[in-house]
């Protein structure tokens, strides 16, 4: 076993492991240095485990029934439910002008008697507010709060054409939304308010209102480009401009939040997936809830996008709240409001969101439903969560791998020349994540994401290695802080143009990583071309399974580059030739000297550079050597001894291991279905027998082994300090729970 240089002079690696994350070994499990028992003080959204939401309409004053809502909402042992407080509509006799009541309130209070029945029945409430769209009538009153185009006209809603946008930058997110916050904390008995819709972790909208001009004037010489485009001076400069207000905004409603009672809180509207544009990081700064609203998926979205929201948010959030709203509704494209999604595709949807440690937040439209399949589904999975609330709690997540999210580049990654991308083509700059996700799925690795602003603090010293999917913006201090943890023994793997530009997207000379990678520019990037390909130069862990061929499918694009210590590559460059016609087909250069990857070690630690995007070819070819390749070279980086958790049987599993409460907990979610990266599940396809076995501190004193999903004690047999069991089957997801 390879030796690591953090200053544990005589630890192996998994030594030095063990010594960085437990400080002792009780009789039932482990405790982690930095996993602390939450405090009983704790603010009360800290415990939550169950979130529901009903969203009001307009017309549900006439008919809506608060009491029978309230017990189906009790019976999925809710902790908490979202309730339309106001915003676009009062569901409330307010007294505010220009807030505008329910034109069939009525002498009705909705709001409040859905809130007394939430209250008796023991279940907090949080007043779900809309602060994006006024009525006509407050813009009249006020057109300073609105939203307006270049040519001075005021945005209207596309469907709703009789609501109006309102400004961010305007006194209606500081004067008039203060003043609803205010009214409903006075007469309610409200825990804490949520914004629908805002601020989101979507691109910058471009107000051009009079108060929008004039910040631009004052503070940018100008206006900022109506697109996200980094390379702009004035975008950069609105950038910190916009978040700064968010910041601003945020704080003043938690404030207000705060004035009735201390542990009352406000929560913002987040979400997206692994594709943001917004600081994530700074959002962490200030929230103290971060709620994901990322309902469901549609078009040819996996299935696992779920699983990497959970991994998003908890890599910014720390520990604090995190909860992902769950669509009960067909959220599909396109979208029907009123008619159940899938049970199947629902439940496994609450399944990822519990198992990468989020809080599931089940949610319907309309008060009077005539489609009611959706009920069951959530109240069968929350009762399940609810009667296995120990094993839910979790303290911290028991990862080998650590993976950079790198938000630079997915928010603002631009390239040059026939590789230049628009609109809908944005998405392009996440599928070097995503193909590297696939793989760590069909791999079954265990992994945690950091994201990049994270990289100098992290304690990347627990993970075996560090995979950098195409960062290629970084910062000089994340630069840095990755060289420092291959310095000290640490392992990596990083893709193509990686560290070739600062956080906006400047170039640099050369790879910042370059001395870490070994290799130095040469010249532009090379692509995208099909029918390129990676020659076998030599025998290498890396190319093991690769029996009977010495080609393997190359990357659509390539940085052009020289290795700073001449030798003959493992794999080399075979430059792309004609793929039609059949006569043309045949390689005009068929040996180079130009790597294609390039694998070195020094003391403790490995390093494996693919100048390709093999990551992104991966995920949008689909080819099985591929993917090999990428599975194979992050074992290598890993190095010897086994892996924390190791999962063999068929099917596509993601996996998860948790230090809870009562012990630990091994997530297993089973994506095996036609459906997986097309349309919605209609129905599981189950897998097993799986065979589990556990490696880590701890694992030792383990003595109890019990699945949750399908509920039986499994036996364990113990070798060494490695526990093994099996798991028989597996349909939507199993919990086993490790005491």
């Amino acid at each position: 076993m390879r030796k690591l240089n953090f200053d544990q002079a005589g630890l192996t690696r998994r030594e030095f492991l063990v010594s960085s994350a437990v400080s002792a070994v009780p009789q039932r499990g482990i405790s982690l240095r930095d996993s602390p028992a939450m405090p009983a003080d704790a603010p009360w959204y800290t415990r939550i485990r169950r979130v529901g939401q009903i969203n009001f309409n307009e017309r549900d004053p006439l008919t809506m029934d608060v009491e029978s809502w309230m017990d189906y909402w009790a019976s999925l042992k809710a902790d908490a439910v979202l309730l339309n407080g106001g915003g676009i509509v009062a569901f409330y006799p307010t007294e505010l002008p220009y807030h505008h009541r329910s034109q069939f309130l009525g002498t009705r209070d909705l709001f409040g008697e859905a809130v007394a029945a939430a209250v008796k029945r023991s279940i907090r409430v949080v007043a779900r507010m809309d602060c994006n769209f006024a009525y006509e009538e407050a813009f009249k009153a006020h057109p300073e709060w609105f939203e307006r185009d270049r040519d001075g006209s005021p945005r209207k809603h596309a469907e709703a054409p009789w609501l109006y946008a309102t400004c961010m930058f305007s006194p209606y997110f500081t004067e008039q939304m203060p003043a609803i916050f205010r009214e409903i904390n006075h007469r309610y008995a409200v825990s804490g308010f949520f914004t629908n819709g805002w601020p989101s972790t979507g691109p910058l909208g471009v107000c051009h209102c009079e108060i929008c001009r004039t910040i631009f004037r004052e503070k940018l010489g100008g206006e900022p480009p109506e697109e996200t485009d980094a390379t702009s001076a004035h975008y950069r400069q609105y950038y910190e401009i916009y978040m700064g207000r968010i910041a601003e905004v945020w704080k003043l409603w938690d404030l207000i939040a705060k004035e009735k009672q201390p542990d009352a809180v406000y929560v913002g509207n987040l979400g997206g997936g692994i594709h943001t544009v917004k600081s994530l990081r700074r959002f962490a700064d200030f929230a103290s809830w971060f709620n994901a609203d990322h309902q469901g998926r549609a078009g040819d979205t996996p299935i696992w996008d779920c699983a990497q929201q959970g991994r998003v948010a908890r890599a910014v959030m720390k520990g604090k709240t995190v909860t992902n709203v769950t669509g009960a509704y067909s959220n599909s494209r396109p979208v029907w409001r009123h008619v159940s999604k899938s049970a199947a595709e629902t439940t496994l949807w609450l399944a990822q969101t519990t198992a990468s440690g989020m809080v599931p937040w089940y949610h319907w439209l309309g008060g009077t439903p005539e489609d009611n399949r959706w009920r069951e589904t959530g109240r069968l999975f929350y009762r399940w969560i609810a009667s296995n609330e120990p094993h839910f709690r979790n303290r911290q997540p028991l990862a080998d791998l650590a993976v950079v999210y790198p938000q630079s580049t997915i928010s603002f990654y631009r390239s040059s020349g026939p590789r230049a991308w628009r609109g809908g083509d944005r998405t392009q700059s996440a599928d070097y994540l995503q193909g590297l996700y696939y793989a760590l799925l069909e791999g079954r690795f265990l992994f945690d994401f950091v994201h990049q602003e994270d990289l100098p603090t992290a304690a990347l010293s627990k993970y075996r290695a560090l995979l950098a999917p195409n960062a290629a913006y970084l910062r000089d201090s994340e630069c840095e802080a990755i060289r420092r943890y291959v310095a000290a023994g640490g392992s990596l793997w990083a893709t193509f143009e990686t560290s070739r530009y600062n956080e906006w997207g400047d170039a640099r000379e050369d790879l910042a990583l370059g001395d870490v990678f070994g290799a130095s520019l040469t010249g532009d990037t090379i692509g995208p071309a099909g029918n390129s390909y990676m020659r076998i130069e030599a025998p290498h862990p890396v190319t093991r399974h690769f029996e009977g061929t010495s080609l393997l499918p190359g990357s659509e694009n390539r940085v052009s580059l020289r290795r700073l210590h001449p030798s003959r590559p493992e794999l080399s460059v075979v430059p792309a030739y004609p793929a039609y016609p059949p006569e043309m087909v045949y390689p005009r250069t068929s040996r180079t000297e130009e790597p294609a990857a390039i694998l070195s070690e020094k003391g403790g630690s490995r390093v494996a550079y693919f100048p390709g995007d093999v990551d992104r070819t991966f995920w949008r070819s689909g080819n099985t050597d591929l993917g090999l390749l990428i599975r194979d070279s992050i074992a290598w980086v890993m190095g010897e001894g086994g892996r924390t958790v190791e999962v063999e049987g068929d099917g596509v599993v993601e996996i998860f291991l948790w230090q809870t409460e009562s012990g630990f907990a091994l997530h297993l979610l089973n994506y095996t279905n036609p459906n997986m990266t097309r349309g919605l599940i209609r129905r599981h396809y189950p897998i097993g027998p799986l065979s589990v076995i556990l490696d880590f501190p701890g694992a030792q004193s383990i003595s109890d082994v019990q699945a949750l999903r399908n509920p039986m004690r499994l036996p364990i047999r113990r070798e060494g300090g490695r526990v093994h069991f099996v798991v028989p089957k597996v349909g939507d997801c199993e919990v086993v729970a490790l005491t």
